[in-house]
């Protein structure tokens, strides 16, 4: 069955939620994050898009782009391409990393642009690894409280300040406020919703090694250790930091097998 065609904004603008494929990790350590947002920076000068905001997690990515001379989907195709050729040759891996096709819905009206933002800046407050949205060092939020932009303008803030004022200080002021009051709003969202517990993780992993206790898996040579891990990682639900936390063995190590 064809795909559905993917919805045009009247605007150009979208928010767009990219996942690692099986929830898997896009983002290991700091050189990974800086390396996506490199890589935004560079495909940004070809495509022609803005960014408007970004937030990027763990397993998956949001953005607030309008798109250029590229449309939204050719634009993502090369980003996802170039930063998955990266990390491949990094951790030594083969394969897709980003799911076959990312989510994306159209912005087109100034209250839905201000939801959008406010809710992708709250996006690791409300996953609870940050306390506040500007604490958190990969999103776009200290930008938009003043901070120095680092990367070189990649994301262009001007659009949603001048709805606030037309007087940067005094937009910046009012965005914060406008972030602080905290985020109710409905968006487009990294559903998870099959994730398995921790106790019949537990269980299916004992039956995969032969029922044998859990510790066992990291006393088995690396070949043995690397078939039962794939084996584990093909359980739906399950992530590769609860296989990792389980089993004792290394994420990376997980990530690898």
């Amino acid at each position: 069955m064809p795909r559905m065609s993917r919805t045009r904004s009247a605007t150009g603008i979208y928010h767009v939620l990219a996942r690692g494929v099986n929830r898997q990790e896009i983002f290991y350590d700091d050189e990974d994050y800086h390396k996506y947002l490199e890589t935004l920076i560079r495909i940004k000068d070809r495509s022609d898009y803005e960014i408007l905001g970004y937030c990027l997690m763990g397993n998956h990515i949001h953005l607030l782009i309008k798109e250029g001379r590229e449309g939204i989907s050719r634009a993502m195709h090369r980003i996802g391409t170039s930063y998955a050729w990266w990390y491949n040759r990094k951790y030594d891996r083969s394969g897709h990393l980003f799911q076959n096709r990312f989510a994306s819905e159209c912005v087109e009206n100034e209250p839905y642009l201000l939801a959008v933002i406010r809710y992708i800046h709250h996006n690791p407050v409300n996953a609870g690894i940050s306390l506040r949205p500007e604490l958190y060092r990969w999103s776009s939020c200290r930008y938009y409280f003043g901070e120095r932009d680092y990367l070189h303008n990649l994301t262009q803030r001007e659009l949603i300040l001048s709805l606030f004022s037309d007087h940067t200080e005094s937009a910046i002021s009012r965005f914060r406020s406008y972030i602080e009051e905290g985020c109710s709003d409905q968006c487009l969202d990294y559903k998870d919703n099959k994730r398995i517990n921790d106790e019949k993780l537990n269980q299916m992993i004992i039956s995969i090694i032969g029922n044998r206790p859990i510790q066992t898996i990291r006393q088995m040579d690396k070949r043995q250790r690397d078939e039962a891990l794939r084996k584990i990682k093909q359980i739906e639900g399950s992530t590769l930091r609860q296989i990792s936390r389980l089993t004792g063995i290394g994420l990376k190590v997980v990530h690898k097998a």
